[in-house]
């Protein structure tokens, strides 16, 4: 397990990689929570772990408070650079996931997208998000997807240590509802097997938005080039030609915190 430091330290070097990133920048996950949220409401949002703040500038519109909490203070910058080109106003808070910087029950929802896989205490990140929901707000969380099968799960933790060597669990479904229910959210709601990209971006481009290095890159071929075709099929992955394309799948998970 990488301690938070490391992590932040990496995605300050490869910030502007993630300013750019077609996998960060919008996918269907992120429509499908904007239509859970339709009749719930979104007056104040913040994206926890919010690199660039995709996620975030979503609320534009919608939310009149705007906040994104992040460890890197470059994914910070590169967040309020976004926000400006689009004329959004912001407010950006560098504080962990595990300790947000706001008293209880600050903000009509509390969300993170592709972050939480980072988190090295991930019980007490969601209980923070959840304690500064408001009472009858919402907490949302797309991730990366784990699998209830053993050996799946082990290929897929490895291709993610390998892309990433920050990553700590991509975490299945019933552990996201358990982690929820823990932290005392109610009404929970899951969308299992998602896809951040649909299309399948190819292991070149993947690696290059992260710096994984030519090493990892080739490591990962090779994992991927033993793997049957079911298991990849499993972990959302396509072979053609020589190259290999990963749809990013994830989970979503949405609660309220009680009233």
């Amino acid at each position: 397990m990488q301690p938070v430091n490391e992590s932040a330290a990496r995605f300050d070097t490869n910030a502007a990689n993630y300013a750019t990133s077609e996998i960060h920048r919008d996918s269907p996950s992120i429509a499908l929570l904007h239509d859970i949220l339709a009749d719930r409401a979104t007056g104040s949002a913040c994206d926890v772990a919010c690199g660039a703040g995709h996620l975030a500038l979503s609320f534009a519109g919608r939310a009149a408070r705007i906040a994104g909490v992040d460890l890197s203070p470059r994914m910070l910058a590169a967040f309020r650079d976004l926000a400006t080109t689009r004329g959004i106003e912001v407010e950006t808070h560098c504080a962990a996931a595990e300790a947000l910087p706001f008293p209880d029950g600050t903000f009509d929802v509390v969300a993170s997208r592709l972050a939480p896989h980072h988190f090295v205490g991930i019980e007490r990140a969601v209980a923070e998000m959840a304690r500064v929901a408001r009472p009858g707000g919402t907490v949302a969380v797309i991730d990366l997807e784990g699998d209830s099968d053993p050996e799946v799960d082990a290929l897929n933790h490895a291709l993610e240590m390998l892309h990433d060597p920050t990553h700590v669990r991509s975490y299945t479904a019933a552990r996201w509802h358990e982690l929820f229910r823990e932290a005392g959210l109610r009404d929970i709601r899951q969308h299992v097997a998602l896809s951040e990209y649909p299309a399948g971006i190819p292991v070149a481009r993947w690696c290059e938005i992260t710096a994984s290095g030519i090493d990892a890159e080739r490591a990962i071929r090779e994992r991927l080039g033993e793997c049957p075709p079911d298991r990849l099929a499993a972990l959302g992955i396509a072979r053609r030609g020589a190259e290999f394309f990963l749809s990013i799948r994830t989970v979503l998970t949405v609660g309220s915190r009680p009233s």
